[in-house]
């Protein structure tokens, strides 16, 4: 029996060696491909009806072999236990396998072998070679960034004050402004302002009545009482030596008649009449009819001498606002003034924090707008003067290659400074573009999210190329797409907008977003090398041999990149190809 048994297991595992030449095993994709830093791939197959014996079970091991070394990947067992129709269907295999990447795992193989074993006995089949090496296209991805400047709080546009003089008193049916009123404190005021020459828009001058009289004679009253305030006005200009300032004032006469809303609110305020009393005279002028006949009902209240008397002087009046031009430091002012306080010649009370604030956006120097925001940050806490000074910083930073990293840690102190005192979308973008540097696309997105909340336009338009890196490198290509659809129109954002493009294998708009890129900036290599990669998932050679020769004119380097590329590898072998590489 035991020799039999031997006899049986002998012959069972070469049987199941020779079944497996037929198992069919396929990779997908192939090559292989890297996204978001891992490389995934399915290996499928059929074995052979009758391959699986009793008793045995058909391992497959994986490798991916690259150089001297290899990399075992998960095995996956078959038993025959498992499928009990084996030995009349072939039995689907399936295996879903992952490693992370490595820039060493770029040149490389699947292979497979498979172990056929009973018991402690077990055959194993030659390597099978199934896939090569690793498409690298999503690794070409370019880190946008975006220096978020929140505003700085003031206004440099022209503003206008309204200044409100105290009613002008007229006598009854008249309308000669009385030197009593002139010697009084609202006509000292109007002097004094007059005389101060203050830049000046309009003089707005309503002239009112009480609610007495024929209607022709209170509509010259009006009229009459607003002109004599305009009458003292130009006399007062003319006495200050206004001479041609004068013509650019504007005088606005409001003659108001037969109108109650004046008497209606002094009414509301007099407090020498009941509410009844009171409501006895809104009836009347409630009840509609004439102003004459309404005010002649007046006459026949008991309360009428009383309110006459003490109400209606205070309708007889001109009213006067003027709006006069905010008095403001020139921009060469606040420029001056922001240089000396950055120097030490100037104290920093010299400008206000906000007129500071505005001086930096005045200089295009970033070394002048950072002595400008540190000054800032010294006039208290502010969220915006911590948030600018890192925008400042990290402006310095993408210019400035050989000390970057030393400028966007101190952009990442100051802008922790700003998100403590507000989170607002300036802060968050700042902290998207940081993470981004530092090589944190999924911190990065998770900021440039938050940074899109209740944005400007500006910072949305600038956050969405850091979001759009993020994303493929998250490989979340469609939502890449979208992102960078909506960025900023620079070179690289165009760029990130291609390859998003490319790798959610809409190649023809890939092509023309790589074209847009190139033409925004003709030196940018890359550019020329993505359009090359979409033309060659097109299969049009004669794209990818034109783009390839500019790429590698620009950059030599991307030649040894080209050949190793396998996003090329149906057209290496032409001689148009070999030459765009030589």
């Amino acid at each position: 029996m035991i020799i039999g048994a031997m006899t049986f297991t002998g012959c069972t595992l070469p049987q199941m060696i020779k079944a497996a030449k037929e198992q069919k095993l396929e990779v997908t994709p192939n090559p292989l491909e890297v996204h978001k830093d891992t490389v995934v791939f399915d290996m499928t197959g059929n074995l052979p009806v009758k391959m699986l014996k009793k008793g045995t079970v058909y391992t497959l091991n994986t490798f991916y072999k690259y150089g001297d070394n290899e990399l075992a990947l998960s095995p996956a067992e078959y038993s025959a236990a498992d499928f009990p129709n084996s030995a009349t269907e072939e039995v689907k295999v399936s295996k879903n396998q992952v490693f992370p990447y490595k820039d060493e795992y770029k040149i490389g193989t699947v292979e497979v072998q498979g172990v056929a074993s009973k018991g402690t006995k077990s055959k194993t089949t030659p390597r099978l070679t199934l896939a090569t090496g690793v498409i690298t296209t999503s690794k070409l991805v370019q880190n946008s960034y975006y220096a978020a400047y929140a505003d700085h709080g003031y206004n440099n546009r022209e503003e206008l004050i309204p200044v409100v003089i105290p009613d002008f008193i007229f006598e009854r049916g008249r309308s000669v402004l009385r030197t009593s009123e002139i010697k009084a404190a609202k006509g000292k005021q109007l002097d004094a302002f007059i005389a101060s020459k203050n830049v000046t828009r309009t003089v707005t001058i309503t002239g009112t009545h009480s609610p007495e009289g024929a209607e022709r004679i209170n509509s010259k009253l009006s009229e009459e009482r607003a002109k004599a305030i305009e009458k003292f006005y130009r006399a007062q200009m003319k006495k200050y030596d206004y001479k041609g300032a004068a013509d650019s004032i504007k005088f606005i006469l409001k003659p108001i008649v037969d109108d109650w809303s004046d008497f209606k609110n002094a009414l509301a305020a007099y407090d020498k009449i009941t509410s009844d009393e009171k409501s006895e005279y809104l009836n009347i002028i409630n009840g509609g009819g004439s102003f004459e006949n309404q005010e002649k009902a007046m006459k026949k209240l008991k309360t009428y001498n009383k309110v006459f008397r003490d109400v209606y002087p205070g309708l007889r009046t001109a009213k006067t606002e003027i709006l006069t031009v905010k008095d403001k430091k020139t921009d060469a002012e606040i420029s001056v003034l922001a240089k000396q306080i950055t120097s030490g010649q100037a104290s920093a009370d010299a400008l206000s924090f906000e007129e500071l604030m505005y001086s930096a956006t005045l200089t295009p120097s970033v070394e002048e707008k950072v002595a400008i925001y540190e000054a800032a940050t010294k006039k208290g806490s502010n969220w915006n003067a911590h948030n600018n000074l890192a925008a400042a910083y990290l402006e310095q930073a993408i210019s400035n290659s050989s000390n970057a990293a030393s400028l966007v840690d101190k952009a990442a102190a100051q802008v922790e400074l700003a998100a403590k005192l507000n989170e607002a979308p300036e802060v968050h973008a700042n902290l998207a573009t940081i993470a981004l540097w530092k090589g944190n696309p999924y911190k990065a997105y998770s900021h440039a999210t938050k940074a899109l909340r209740g944005a400007s336009n500006d910072v949305t338009r600038g956050v969405n190329g850091v979001k759009g890196a993020s994303e493929i490198y998250m490989a979340n290509y469609s939502a890449a797409v979208s992102s960078t659809s909506s960025a900023v129109d620079t070179d690289v954002n165009l760029f990130n907008k291609g390859l998003a493009q490319l790798l959610n294998k809409d190649f023809s708009n890939a092509a023309s977003s790589f074209a847009e890129s190139t033409r925004k900036n003709s030196n940018l290599a890359i550019g020329y090398y993505g359009a090359a990669v979409a033309a060659a998932r097109s299969g049009n050679g004669d794209a990818v041999v034109s783009n390839l020769t500019s790429a590698v004119r620009i950059d030599s380097s991307l030649k040894d990149k080209a050949l190793a590329d396998l996003e090329f590898a149906k057209f290496a072998t032409t001689e148009a190809f070999r030459n765009a590489l030589k």
